[in-house]
């Protein structure tokens, strides 16, 4: 292709796939970024010498080098950006704007963790630590973490709207339904209303059903270049637009805690792609916390600014429902290995292409969507990425 027609192309994610998930003993993180990208590659029918570019976080100290060894790569291209839950939007936003420009063929973001299981095995005593040094030092010392900081930012909510406890524990609810239809879902029991707000606090207004699980587990997504298209196994899921933010890291910095960086990545997102949120058919939103979907409902204009709870009631989030949300189940009850945002592009491209199984969102006259938007969250909604994709 000429250069100059390299500096335009339209780019396609080719390939996607999950490692196993949820209850991992026996794997290392390094085995599941493995196993992630052979199958992402295998789902692309692409030869792996396409692949030149790499995108990875979260393992190693000199990410992605090390994973690129590990896996026999020699990228030409590579992004180690780490925004937390935000990160692989981001990511994905990179490799597309790289491809695009000619930098790149092709693109692989792969992600995997054993964060249950080293826990469990005692490797590691705490979840995830962010330290205690820089702005946090100002933070730390009062037992402010992370699920506090959320917590505060609910309670903000609920006192400048009306939002209630009921209309939060909705969020879960419907999550738990939507896992009911996954199979690979690490909870799938129905629970109720009642269930969430009868569980044990963890930091009040959240009990434990309003946070997401520990898991296991890893994925990839393969993007690339519009001339590799006719050589792949699958019909191409295109990357229509995207955006990126950042707005805190010092809850005393943060101007409005009812607003998160989703109001900025996800208008840019949408106007560089041509859409508008009522276009949008399916919705995977980084839900590390119940409060976290629905001010991301709201700052993604799927709803008014303050109407995010009325809007989350009704099984508006199921899979039938107006804005089928976390069809998978999402980090609440699918799974959450840790920075969860690459499986919000898994899911939303297999929802596309139509491979969902039961879980699978249909359109009125049983058509397959044409429109999904993944939203990645990053620390205490210091970070956003937002992606636009397509059904081509």
């Amino acid at each position: 292709m000429p250069p100059a027609a390299q500096r335009n192309r339209k780019v396609a994610v080719v390939g996607v796939s999950l490692s196993d998930c949820g209850r991992v003993d026996t794997a290392t993180p390094y085995a599941l970024h493995a196993q992630a990208a052979r199958r992402a590659l295998a789902d692309s029918g692409l030869d792996r010498s396409v692949v030149d570019g790499l995108a990875s976080a979260g393992l190693g100290t000199l990410a992605p080098v090390e994973v690129a060894e590990y896996l026999g790569l020699r990228p030409t291209w590579t992004d180690s950006t780490a925004v937390g839950g935000s990160t692989w939007e981001v990511m994905a936003a990179h490799a597309a704007d790289a491809i695009a420009a000619g930098h790149a063929r092709a693109v692989l973001l792969v992600y995997g963790s054993t964060a249950r299981a080293d826990i469990r095995a005692g490797r590691r005593t705490a979840n995830l630590s962010f330290g205690a040094r820089g702005p946090l030092q100002f933070e730390v010392p009062y037992g402010h973490t992370l699920v506090a900081k959320y917590a505060m930012a609910a309670r903000r909510h609920m006192h400048e709207y009306g939002t209630t406890l009921e209309q939060l524990a909705e969020i879960a609810v419907q999550a738990r339904i939507n896992a009911g239809h996954n199979p690979d879902a690490m909870f799938r029991e129905p629970i109720t209303v009642d269930d969430v707000l009868s569980g044990p606090m963890i930091a009040d207004p959240f009990t434990k059903l309003h946070c997401c699980i520990r898991s296991d587990g890893g994925c990839a997504v393969l993007l690339a270049a519009e001339e590799f298209v006719p050589d792949t196994a699958k019909a191409p899921v295109w990357v229509l637009g995207s955006g990126t933010a950042v707005s805190h890291t010092a809850m005393s910095e943060w101007e409005d805690f009812t607003v998160s960086p989703a109001a900025a990545s996800g208008r840019a997102a949408f106007a560089r792609a041509g859409v508008q949120p009522s276009e949008i058919d399916v919705a995977e939103l980084y839900d590390a916390f119940t409060y976290m979907t629905l001010v991301t409902l709201e700052d993604l204009g799927f709803c008014a600014k303050g109407e995010g709870g009325a809007f989350a009631e009704k099984g508006r989030l199921t899979r039938d429902g107006e804005l089928p949300t976390n069809t998978d189940g999402g980090g609440l009850s699918a799974c959450h290995p840790g920075m969860r945002g690459l499986f919000l592009l898994v899911e939303a491209v297999r929802q596309l292409r139509g491979e969902a199984g039961e879980r699978q969102v249909r359109k009125a006259g049983g058509r397959l969507p044409e429109l999904a938007v993944a939203s990645g969250t990053g620390g205490w909604f210091c970070s956003a990425g937002t992606v636009v994709l397509g059904r081509g």
